[in-house]
């Protein structure tokens, strides 16, 4: 049930065909994990707790520092040497009270990922490594949790979203991040955004996109993009939508994969 103050503070959900009162019910009812309170976990985060997400879990291990404040606009200057976490968690609750924040400073690694996924219902990764982003779709695998991922660089920025333990309409299994990305580019390979730069307001662009696809997620209206990689190019403000498929080749439910 919603109280008088959560009926208004979500008018424009409840009246909005496709979600309404039961689709805004969901999203009171749904936890969504969030790895990474950064470039786009920061409008990622924002945007989840003005829908009114239940209970928002957020992954980092990381301070705020100066240089973070071009982009991730969750801080301010007053939060430097924070956590992020902590930092975050106040934003949330100055922007709806009514939300729930589970504050994890830590990071996610192989070892933690498949007990901190099993938790949610949604997760959300605004990782900044290609080692993270392999740890959370192989736990959201294993777990049979659907993963939102973006990534940002410089004046490019892409996303998708994952049930790989599931299949398609035509039976044929939906494709996991392997089949997208088989291996890690090598070491020093791809600049970091110290070294390459990364524009701030595209970061808001991804975050805000993830927002909308975990809400998709839980809602359930329109097309998501499972099988599907949307790519922005910032310079020539372009958006390109490209398909993928399942990889029999894959590692986790492939042809000679354990679980296939």
């Amino acid at each position: 049930m919603f109280s008088p103050e959560e009926i208004e503070r979500y008018a424009r959900h409840i009246v909005l065909p496709g979600v309404g009162g039961p689709g805004q019910q969901k999203l009171k009812s749904a936890r969504v994990l969030v790895i990474g309170a950064g470039g786009l976990g920061s409008p990622l985060i924002q945007y989840l707790a003005a829908a009114g997400v239940g209970e928002i879990g957020i992954v980092d291990d990381d301070a705020v520092s100066l240089s973070n404040l071009q982009r991730q606009v969750l801080h301010g200057a007053q939060d430097i040497g924070r956590a992020k976490v902590e930092s975050a968690a106040d934003a949330v609750k100055r922007l709806n009270p009514h939300v729930r924040v589970t504050p994890l400073k830590m990071r996610l690694i192989a070892d933690n990922a498949r007990d901190m996924v099993r938790g949610f219902d949604v997760v959300a990764d605004g990782s900044d490594n290609f080692a993270t982003r392999y740890i959370a779709s192989d736990a959201c695998y294993y777990e049979k949790r659907p993963l939102v991922t973006a990534a940002v660089g410089a004046f490019d920025g892409s996303l998708t979203v994952l049930r790989p333990y599931e299949r398609g309409p035509t039976g044929e299994p939906n494709p996991t991040y392997r089949c997208l990305f088989p291996e890690p580019p090598p070491e020093g390979a791809v600049p970091t955004c110290a070294e390459a730069g990364v524009l701030g307001a595209l970061t808001g662009i991804l975050g805000a996109m993830m927002a909308l696809e975990v809400i998709r997620e839980i809602v359930g209206f329109g097309e998501g993009l499972v099988g599907k990689l949307i790519l922005v190019d910032a310079l020539g403000m372009r958006f390109e939508t490209l398909r993928y498929r399942w990889d029999p080749e894959n590692p986790l439910n492939g042809t000679r994969s354990a679980s296939s």
